[in-house]
C-alpha cells in the first residue's frame, strides 16, 4: 500500500496533473513497475483518503475511471482489484447479445472494427432465457466500463437492466421501454413489417395463401406477428400462421414468410427436390437480411435493417458517449424470390 501511495504522490511534482490524474496515473505506474499485479486487492476509498488527503469524490471518480478502462474492478463488499495488467486500454466493453447468428455476426464484426484495438471488449449470448441474462447480468456488473445490451422483452428485464448505471448502458436490436432516460440504438418491427408487406401485396395476391411459420413463445417480435394479421385483413389475404414449417409439406401457390433461417433453408431444399421454383411457383419472404440470401434460389426476399450500420452507430456512441436515441430503418429487398 505504502509503494503505491508513493507512486501517486510522486505526481506531485508534475504541476500539470490533476489530483485526479495523479491518482489514476499513479495506480497506472504501480502496475506497470509490477509493484501491483492482476489479482491483487487495492486501498479502500477510506483508507486512500487517509493516505493521500485527497477528497472521497477525487478517490471514487479515480477507481471509476480505472473500472471503465478495465484497469480496476469492483467486487460487492469485498473491495478493488487489479483486473488487467494491460494498463494501455482505455475501455473494456461488455457486449450481451441474443446468440450466434449470421446477422448478430454482422454487428459484432461492425462493432468491433469500429470500436477499435485499444478496447477490450467481452461478449456474451443470453439465448432469450431471462435465467441466463440474469446470470450474465450479476457476474459483469461493477467490471466493465460501458454496457451494450440486447434485451429481452420480458417482464423481468427491466429490473436487471436497471442494475446498470444509465451512463454507462447502451440497449441495442430490440427496444424495451425502460423509465427514465437511457441510450438506445434499436430497429422497429411493427411498422416496418406492415410496409413491407403492403409493399409486396400484388406480389402475395398472385398467390393462393400467406403462411407465416412462427412457433410460440419463441423469439420473434410480437409485433411482427399483429403486422402480419393486420396486413392479411386490410388487404383481404387468406393469411394463415402456423407453429413451425414441416419438411415436405411445401405447396404450390403458397406465399411462406420466416424468421428462423434454419426453416428458410428446410423451405428452399424442398423447392429444389419438389421442382418448385421461388417466385413462380411458390413465393418467399425472410427477416434479416444476409449475403447468402442474395444468391439462393436466384435471391431471397428479405426486408432488414442493417446490422453493420447498428454495429458502428453502437462504437461511435460507446467512443463518444453521447447522448443516443435511434432506431435504424427497416428495408424491403427485392429479388426472385417474391
Amino acid at each position: 500500500m505504502r509503494e503505491i501511495f508513493k507512486r501517486i504522490r510522486e505526481l506531485d511534482e508534475l504541476p500539470s496533473y490533476s489530483k485526479h490524474e495523479q491518482f489514476v496515473q499513479g495506480f497506472i505506474n504501480a502496475i506497470d513497475e509490477k509493484i501491483i499485479t492482476q489479482g491483487d486487492s487495492l486501498p479502500s476509498v477510506n483508507n486512500l483518503i487517509k493516505g493521500l488527503g485527497f477528497s472521497r469524490e477525487t478517490i471514487v471518480k479515480g477507481y471509476r475511471e480505472l473500472i471503465s478502462r478495465g484497469i480496476v474492478e469492483s467486487k460487492n463488499r469485498l473491495g478493488y482489484f487489479v483486473a488487467n495488467d494491460n494498463t494501455d486500454q482505455t475501455l473494456k466493453v461488455a457486449v450481451l447479445m441474443y446468440a450466434i447468428d449470421s446477422f448478430q455476426e454482422q454487428f459484432y464484426r461492425s462493432f468491433r472494427k469500429a470500436i477499435g484495438e485499444n478496447v477490450q471488449m467481452d461478449v456474451f449470448f443470453h439465448h432469450g432465457n431471462i435465467e441466463v441474462f440474469e446470470t450474465i447480468i450479476n457476474l459483469i456488473k461493477g467490471k466493465f466500463g460501458m454496457y451494450v445490451i440486447a434485451p429481452i422483452p420480458v417482464p423481468g428485464i427491466k429490473p436487471l437492466l436497471n442494475i446498470i448505471p444509465r451512463n454507462k448502458f447502451l440497449m441495442i436490436d430490440r427496444y424495451e421501454k425502460l423509465d427514465g432516460e437511457f441510450n438506445y440504438i434499436a430497429q422497429e418491427f411493427e411498422h416496418s413489417s406492415y410496409h413491407a408487406f403492403a409493399e409486396l401485396a400484388p406480389a402475395i395476391k398472385r398467390f393462393d395463401e400467406f403462411v407465416f411459420f412462427n412457433m410460440p413463445h419463441s423469439l420473434t417480435p410480437v409485433e411482427i406477428i399483429k403486422s402480419f394479421k393486420k396486413f392479411c385483413k386490410n388487404f383481404k389475404i387468406k393469411g394463415t400462421i402456423l407453429p413451425e414449417y414441416i419438411p415436405g409439406s411445401i405447396e404450390k401457390g403458397k406465399v411462406y414468410f420466416t424468421v428462423d433461417n434454419p426453416e428458410l433453408w428446410r423451405i428452399v431444399k424442398d423447392c429444389k427436390l419438389k421442382k418448385l421454383k421461388p417466385g413462380k411457383d411458390v413465393g418467399i419472404l425472410s427477416h434479416n437480411d444476409e449475403p447468402v440470401k442474395e444468391v439462393v434460389c436466384d435471391g431471397i426476399t428479405t426486408y432488414s435493417t442493417s446490422f453493420e450500420m447498428m454495429g458502428k452507430r453502437a462504437a461511435q456512441a460507446v467512443l463518444s458517449r453521447e447522448k443516443v436515441h435511434e432506431i435504424i430503418p427497416t428495408i424491403l429487398i427485392r429479388r426472385n424470390s417474391l
